[in-house]
């Protein structure tokens, strides 16, 4: 099993930033001192729930400060991206990191529409714009002289530069939450990574997933391979005893969680937000099932039992909320240190 850190740095006040922004760009060069197998970056904007804001431009910086580690998306909000400035600035990171990259990308949020609006994109667009944009960034990457005619694009592309280190072009992998999203994956034989779900939940999505493949034709060895690639999502808190950790990890958490719904509340509309109310009630966003937390025995343990369901590797947010840098090293620490050897 492949074990990473989400760099997905909270910042409560934009006085904030500048400290949040350098101490996750210190974190990801201690992620690579530390063996773990990739740094994932995520997207968000206007509401200091990811303070680095822009993917790309920040994994510039990772790609110049790391050697070894993987450089993953988790994800790219596609909704918001011009899918030939994605695909030149991918390939550039490409060469940067000498083929290190992972290009996650998803629709872009459910609840957050004042991205939308900032960007100027509606929010009714998001899905289509998504399913044309992979379809483009890929022949962006393989094909001269591209031609593509769209409902939301239209393009026209002699040779992209710089070319792709990797080839034929860097992996992709597609962002899902819904269980319509992963079966449509099953359907395409297409790997993904899965948002934050119960363990039960993720356990019954994975029997889903591989039953679709089989259906759609696919054998056993295409089947394995596929969930070696998959990813799942947990937020995860470390210290000495199962007490301390609770103690620490979870109002950081909480507090975390509580700055993002206020800020929906802010900046959506009274009209928005009854669209997605129920969506935000869901329990999978709670403690219990977000969250892994305790002593690295106990944290052993419950990797122990994500393992088993045999995805390829687990996407670990480390530093939520406004934890402090030194109880977030502690963590990563433990978990390098006391955990991962468990699952060498």
């Amino acid at each position: 099993m492949k074990f990473s850190n989400f760099l997905f740095p909270h910042s409560a006040k934009p006085e904030d930033d500048f400290e949040a922004v350098t101490q996750a760009l210190e974190e990801a060069v201690l992620t690579e001192e530390l063996g773990f197998d990739a740094v994932w970056l995520g997207e968000h904007h206007i509401d200091g729930a990811c303070a680095y804001v822009d993917p790309i431009t920040f994994a510039g910086a990772v790609a110049a400060r790391t050697k070894t580690v993987q450089i993953g998306f988790a994800a790219v909000q596609m909704a918001l991206h011009h899918p030939t400035r994605l695909a030149e600035q991918v390939s550039l990171l490409d060469n940067l990191s000498r083929g290190r990259m992972i290009l996650g990308i998803g629709r872009g949020t459910a609840f957050n529409f004042y991205e939308y609006r900032a960007y100027g994109i509606p929010f009714s667009e998001a899905q289509g714009r998504l399913i044309e944009s992979e379809e483009i960034l890929i022949k962006a990457w393989t094909t001269d002289n591209y031609k593509h005619e769209g409902e939301h694009f239209n393009i026209e592309i002699p040779a992209l530069r710089p070319q792709v280190y990797t080839k034929p072009h860097p992996q992709m992998i597609r962002a899902v939450a819904t269980e319509a999203s992963m079966v449509s994956m099953g359907e395409q034989g297409r790997p993904f990574m899965l948002v934050v779900q119960p363990d039960d939940e993720t356990a019954r999505r994975f029997g889903v997933y591989k039953t679709t493949m089989t259906e759609s034709g696919y054998d056993d060895e295409a089947i394995e391979k596929n969930m070696e690639q998959c990813w799942i999502w947990r937020n995860i808190f470390l210290a000495e005893t199962d007490e301390e950790a609770e103690k620490i990890g979870v109002p950081a958490f909480v507090e975390s969680r509580e700055h993002i719904a206020k800020t929906r509340d802010k900046l959506n509309t009274a009209e928005e937000m009854s669209s997605v109310s129920r969506g935000l009630a869901d329990p999978r966003f709670g403690v219990e099932h977000a969250l892994i937390y305790g002593s690295p025995d106990t944290v052993s343990e419950r990797i122990a039992r994500l393992e088993k369901l045999g995805m390829g590797g687990i996407i670990l947010h480390f530093r939520v909320g406004p934890l402090s840098w030194e109880d977030n090293e502690n963590s990563l620490r433990l978990f390098a240190d006391r955990v991962m050897p468990n699952f060498r």
